[in-house]
């Protein structure tokens, strides 16, 4: 199964996003059928409604899906010469890397304004009308939308790019490093930990007390349905420190690992290179420093075994480069009157037997 998931990374980058967008779907809907429809009592309302749904979901998603699905395509030529071991140009290559990098952005951006707009379009499509339309409706339709809304483009943005780290980042960065890409804006550490609060508290408690102010729908016990919207919004705050653990951890556990290896003399370690934020600039240069190493070993047994290994280690280690150094030595020369001329009348001793 995993690796006929690595065969197909594109697909898998391009389906990221489908659940999240399903599950918000799912909760819009029940919300909708909940406390919406009671709330369309004037004659014409629900038929507008339900129109505008259809109409909707007809033309404003699969232009959505659309777009998104553009943006994926747009890295297939490149993806398949690279995977064939083809050149592609630079100006071309840095333009499909920005757009990778870029991805998960591109995603929460398509998806949060199909949400914004779907909630701005329900209400002026009820609002033409010319019906009566109850105040509560100006208050939990933004609310259906903008939990629903939530839900998908949060969730949706960590999967994006989970799986183009996981499929796309070591195809197309197999020479280079991300964080030394021109002209990106990947999602920092700090960022991170802004749409953890947001998702882990701002969500769930805002989501309350829209509710508490807002004026309790027809037929349903605010009580209770304050508690089931509250368990949901946590369920998915929950889901989103998942996602953004795993983004901090695998990296931490990546380098300790390869720092231990180190410690104990392994010099082949290398970390896998697949992020673009200040982990990547992190574990970019951890490379960097093992591979330093490594050569300076290389020329260490090298240069020892043509001048002695303490005297290699030496040099080495007053690393004088190519300029050299100064110092102040002495040299004693040792003659012997006419020990040329002596020796050359010397015998030359008879090897032992022994």
């Amino acid at each position: 199964m995993d690796a006929a998931l690595k065969r197909h990374p594109l697909l898998v980058t391009a389906l990221a996003p489908l659940i999240p967008h399903l599950l918000g779907s799912a909760f819009n809907i029940w919300y909708n059928m909940t406390v919406i429809d009671p709330l369309l009592i004037a004659a014409g309302l629900k038929q507008r409604f339900i129109a505008t749904v259809i109409v909707w979901n007809a033309f404003a998603y699969p232009a959505a899906v659309l777009i998104w699905l553009w943006l994926i395509l747009s890295l297939r030529p490149a993806f398949h010469r690279l995977r064939r071991g083809e050149n592609v140009p630079a100006d071309e290559l840095d333009l499909v890397r920005r757009r990778l990098v870029h991805l998960p952005w591109y995603g929460a951006a398509i998806s949060g304004l199909a949400w914004l707009l779907g909630a701005i379009v329900f209400l002026i499509s009820l609002a033409l009308t010319g019906r009566p339309m109850s105040a509560q409706l100006f208050w939990h339709l933004p609310i259906s939308f903008g939990v629903s809304g939530f839900i998908a483009t949060t969730q949706g943005f960590f999967l994006i790019e989970l799986a183009s780290h996981w499929g796309l980042f070591p195809l197309f960065f197999q020479d280079a490093r991300p964080d030394r890409l021109k002209g990106i804006r990947p999602i920092s550490l700090r960022m991170r930990g802004f749409m953890w609060a947001v998702s882990a508290s701002v969500c769930p408690i805002g989501s309350l007390l829209l509710l508490l102010f807002a004026p309790p729908s027809p037929g349903t016990n605010p009580q209770s349905f304050g508690v089931f919207v509250a368990v949901i919004g946590i369920a998915f705050a929950l889901f989103s420190a998942l996602l953004i653990g795993r983004s901090v951890a695998e990296p931490v556990n990546e380098l300790r690992e390869a720092a231990q290896a180190v410690t104990h003399g392994r010099l082949d370690v290398q970390v896998p290179l697949r992020r673009a934020d200040e982990f990547g600039a992190l574990i970019g240069e951890f490379n960097r420093m093992v591979t330093g190493l490594r050569e300076k070993e290389q020329l260490r047994q090298t240069f020892g075994a043509h001048v002695g290994r303490k005297a290699a280690e030496e040099i080495l280690k007053h690393d004088p480069g190519l300029g050299g150094t100064e110092q102040e030595i002495t040299v004693m020369f040792v003659d012997i009157r006419s020990f040329t001329a002596r020796s050359a009348h010397l015998s030359r001793p008879k090897p032992s037997p022994y």
